[in-house]
């Protein structure tokens, strides 16, 4: 299994943008980063535990389902890669 330092390395090339879901029912709210790759799937990170790895999913949908299920929101907007680059 790979750690998430050596996932995370491999997203610096790959990702095409990211986005923020936040739990608004906790206080502090909890927040987690979804990366969206250019080949469709999507990896969900804990930045609060040293951006480790919670979870891939093969597309986008996927991944937004299972953050709806925990009752997460979508922090508006989006950080494209192209943006930045």
């Amino acid at each position: 299994m790979q750690s998430h330092a050596t996932v995370l390395d491999e997203q610096a090339e790959l990702w095409q943008f990211i986005e923020l879901w936040v739990d608004p029912i906790l206080f502090p709210p909890k927040i987690l980063m979804l990366v969206a790759n250019k080949n469709g799937s999507c990896h969900i990170f804990n930045p609060a535990s040293g951006y480790k790895l919670i979870v891939t999913h093969p597309d986008y949908e996927a991944a937004q389902d299972w953050l709806l299920e925990d009752e997460y929101e979508r922090v508006k907007g989006k950080v494209l890669a192209e943006d930045v680059f």
